[in-house]
């Protein structure tokens, strides 16, 4: 069985579904409201199984008895997990002969949690990668199958990252299966030391503060992009920012505004950065200069 909820597992489904491997069921969350207009929808997991004919299970609690038994009728002899969404307990944990098998998107054990690569992003990592490991209650600590390394570059969003670690890691993913079904893989326990955690992000946490160095602004803007979106405020509107650029050179005080006739500069506690790309709220994404003059800025303002 296969569970997993948002796009970053649609590629690892999509590659058991080629594999030699039987798919016979996908668990995913159940639907939720989407959008502007709130309507109701299925993830993306639960879109692709359907295109496939394949039944798909949406308890509202999988840990509950009523699924647990019918999680043992199905009788799957591993479930593979990708950003399924909910923290499995022992009694669902031992169904599956070889038990269930997650794809975390960090080196474990570093960035266990919701957030791996907005964590590492933040944090100036240099390097991050995917992990497969067999699933126990306590978070993201079971023991490792196997590894992939990825290097995030200097422009890495959080979203392109992802996108990137989402089609290795499926690669990944696929050849843990073979060696679990082969009895050619042998789990091995985590190391005690480098544990690091990355919990989901809130909104507050996501916005932006200016008394940081531009480059810390900067990491911390990429890893929010574009989810949940770094923020701030100008005036009595709230802004979502873009990747912010570095090498302005220019000096202002932290949260300082200068609006200038192709650029938007924001003082940091460093050298300033400009913006790129902005959302006013209940707006569409745009230039940052071009939306300085529509809100009439007046060359001076403040960031808060």
């Amino acid at each position: 069985m296969f569970a997993g909820t948002p796009a970053p597992a649609l590629p690892s489904l999509r590659r058991l579904l080629a594999s030699r491997h039987e798919v016979v069921a996908v668990l995913t969350r159940p639907d939720a409201r989407a959008g502007r207009g709130r309507a109701s929808a299925a993830s993306p997991v639960a879109e692709l199984a359907r295109e496939h004919g394949l039944p798909v299970l949406t308890p509202v609690r999988p840990n509950d008895p009523e699924f647990v038994g019918e999680l043992a009728e199905l009788a799957p002899d591993c479930c593979a997990v990708v950003a399924y969404g909910a923290l499995l307990k022992p009694e669902l944990l031992g169904v599956p002969t070889h038990g269930w098998v997650n794809l975390h998107f960090s080196l474990l054990p570093a960035w266990r949690g919701a957030a791996p690569v907005q964590a590492a992003i933040a944090a100036g990592d240099e390097i991050t990668g995917a992990t497969t490991f067999l699933i126990e209650p306590a978070l993201d600590s079971g023991p490792v199958y196997g590894v992939v390394t990825e290097r995030i570059t200097p422009s890495d969003t959080a979203g392109a990252l992802l996108g990137r670690l989402s089609e290795s890691g499926a690669g990944l993913l696929e050849s843990t299966m073979d060696g679990i079904e082969e009895g050619a893989l042998v789990a091995v326990p985590q190391v005690a030391e480098g544990v690091s955690t990355a919990p989901k992000i809130t909104v507050e946490q996501a916005r932006i503060r200016w008394d940081l160095p531009a480059q810390a602004i900067d990491r911390h803007v990429r890893a929010m992009t574009p989810e949940p979106g770094a923020w701030t405020t100008i005036g009595q509107t709230r802004v979502k920012v873009g990747p912010v650029g570095v090498e302005t050179g220019e000096e202002l005080a932290p949260g300082a505004i200068a609006v200038r006739k192709r650029d938007v500069l924001v003082g940091t506690g460093t050298t300033a950065v400009a913006l790129n790309e902005v959302q006013p709220q209940g707006k569409k994404l745009m230039n940052a200069a071009d939306w300085a003059r529509g809100a009439r800025l007046d060359g001076q303002g403040r960031a808060l």
